[in-house]
């Protein structure tokens, strides 16, 4: 199991999300995470809204959650900690996010090779038999180790 998923959860919202700026500015906010499986929830918010008649979250906000927590739980997979980027991700967009509701996404890293990740997940308003939309996605882990900052607080972890 790597560091990231021994951490306390105040660092794991850092490390899975504050340090990407974009991820950070749209408000994610870490649920739950395990080896191969996290969940984020995107709260609902004014800068989100694509539809401003309706009120309905912007779609590029939902593949920008479904993105990150798809590479996420790769990072919660990997043996170390690696860099690793979206090769491809398919996104099926069922419906639309009901206006005022935090999506939440969940995703699992159910095989890892040496050099590809696979991931499945969904995202929902509130119902999760009521999807808003599945993901599957494939990433590229490096041979290289992630930034200075993470590799050095891999001893906090333990």
């Amino acid at each position: 199991m790597n560091a990231l998923v021994r951490l306390p959860f105040d660092k794991a919202q850092h490390y899975f999300i504050d340090v990407i700026p974009y991820s950070h500015f749209l408000g994610m906010r870490l649920v739950e995470y395990t080896e191969g499986r996290i969940v984020f929830d995107l709260p609902y918010s004014e800068k989100l809204i694509g539809d401003p008649e309706t009120g309905v979250m912007q779609g590029g906000a939902i593949t920008t959650l479904l993105d990150a927590v798809c590479g996420n739980a790769v990072l919660t997979k990997l043996r170390e900690l690696r860099r690793v980027a979206t090769l491809d991700l398919r996104i099926d967009y069922l419906r639309p996010a009901q206006a005022g509701r935090t999506v939440r996404a969940e995703a699992e890293c159910y095989r890892v090779t040496h050099h590809i990740a696979f991931v499945r997940a969904t995202a929902h308003d509130g119902d999760p038999q009521n999807l808003l939309a599945t993901a599957a996605g494939t990433f590229v882990v490096f041979e290289d180790r992630v930034a200075a900052h993470a590799a050095a607080d891999e001893g906090e972890a333990s």
